[in-house]
């Protein structure tokens, strides 16, 4: 069941990815007219396409699920902290490109209105990938000291039960064997 949760951001990665795939059919059939081809900031910089960044995040993060390591939780905490960053820019980009509405040829007007529908849509899916990568980013610096504590607590009880020294013999050199499990 945790699995699905972590699956949402794939899934909107991958809604990301065909919405690039859309625009690009979409603006790539335009006719060059008088007043020009309708190209947004957002189809310049693919900024849909960033959409691949929340797949390998959420890939990290079942990874993360299904073999938790302290390497793991470090690479999900840092895509998911750029996933926060590309979907910060992404909504700059793309409120900037729905502000701004340049007069395009009667050719091309039907292809631009239907491209600023599709970056509307996005605009309200990139506050549900903000929200997921940013509790994610939570949660994995709490996994992280987590980590910490537990490796610490496993270096006091190390050093208190085997100790630092290098030979197993006790000072009337019988063997000594110490166990401990952790």
């Amino acid at each position: 069941m945790a699995d699905s949760y972590l699956a949402i951001q794939i899934l909107i990665g991958i809604f990301h990815v065909f919405m690039w795939y859309f625009i690009l059919i979409l603006y790539m059939g335009q006719i060059k007219g008088t007043f020009g081809i309708y190209e947004p900031i957002t189809y310049r910089t693919g900024c849909t396409l960033w959409g691949i960044v929340f797949i390998i995040s959420g890939v990290f993060l079942i990874r993360v699920a299904k073999h938790p390591s302290q390497r793991l939780v470090v690479l999900a905490l840092i895509t998911n902290i750029f996933c926060v960053i590309t979907t910060i820019i992404a909504v700059a980009l793309t409120v900037t490109e729905l502000s701004k509405f340049h007069s395009v040829s009667y050719k091309n007007y039907g292809q631009a209105k239907l491209g600023r529908e599709v970056s509307r849509v996005l605009l309200f899916s990139y506050p549900l990938e903000l929200a997921l990568a940013f509790t994610y980013s939570i949660f994995g610096c709490i996994d992280l000291t987590v980590h910490l504590h537990i490796s610490l607590a496993h270096d006091v009880l190390h050093d208190k039960y085997v100790g630092d020294d290098d030979d197993d013999d006790d000072d009337d050199g019988n063997s000594k064997n110490i166990s401990c499990s952790y």
